[in-house]
Order: C-alpha cells, then sequence, then structure tokens
C-alpha cells in the first residue's frame, strides 16, 4: 500500500486520485486478471474498495474523457483500469454478498477481447 511518506512506490495514477494509490492492486488491464483478484479478496476488502472509489467514480471518468482513447497517458489508463475493478466488485458487494456467482458451479466466461489494453 502506497503512502504519502513512501519514497519508494511510484505513483501510478493520476495525482488528484492519490488517495487511491491505496487500491493500485487493483489496477489489473484483463477481466480474468481482475476476476482473480476479486476471488481472492474478502468481502471486507472489496466493501473497502466500493465504498472508497465509487463516490469518485463521476469525477475519474471525467478525467478519463478528457483524453482520446487511443492517446491516453499511463496514469488515465490506470484509473479506467481501476474504476473497472469497481465494476468487477460491484455486484458481490451490492447483490451477492460473496465473491462468487451464486449458483453459477463451475460455469465460466472468457472475455476474448478488452475495451482497452
Amino acid at each position: 500500500m502506497a503512502t504519502p511518506t513512501d519514497q519508494t512506490t511510484t505513483a501510478v495514477l493520476p495525482a488528484e486520485f492519490a488517495d487511491l494509490e491505496q487500491f493500485s492492486d487493483w489496477v489489473l488491464a484483463t477481466e480474468p486478471e481482475r476476476y482473480a483478484k476479486r476471488l481472492a479478496s474478502t468481502m471486507d476488502e472489496m466493501q473497502h474498495v466500493y465504498d472508497t472509489i465509487f463516490p469518485r467514480m463521476q469525477t475519474a471518468l471525467d478525467h478519463i474523457e478528457k483524453y482520446d482513447w487511443d492517446d491516453l497517458p499511463d496514469d488515465a489508463r490506470n484509473l479506467f483500469h481501476l474504476l473497472q475493478s469497481l465494476v468487477m466488485v460491484s455486484f458481490p458487494v451490492e447483490v451477492w454478498k460473496q465473491p462468487r456467482v451464486p449458483d453459477s458451479g463451475a460455469a465460466y466466461l472468457d472475455i476474448i477481447h478488452e475495451p482497452v489494453v
């Protein structure tokens, strides 16, 4: 977890989102990575992600939308990936109250194309 006094950690998000750096381990470029992170996380961890990032979502989207999608700076792309992780935890937090999809058995879905990589 990055802290303001940690000189060895490089920021991955835009400066105005420094408070979200604590979730840099959720900056994951692919859906399989985000899904694996969700399954490896507790509900308390996902609730913290949700409660902290969700109120900043519109501000984050406004920041990202300043740029052309084909020319996103790395920090804005990372912010977008963090929002994708927010989406990944939203159903477990809001609806299921568990990391896994209820009653899904061994079913799974592979994403073959990511919107932004």
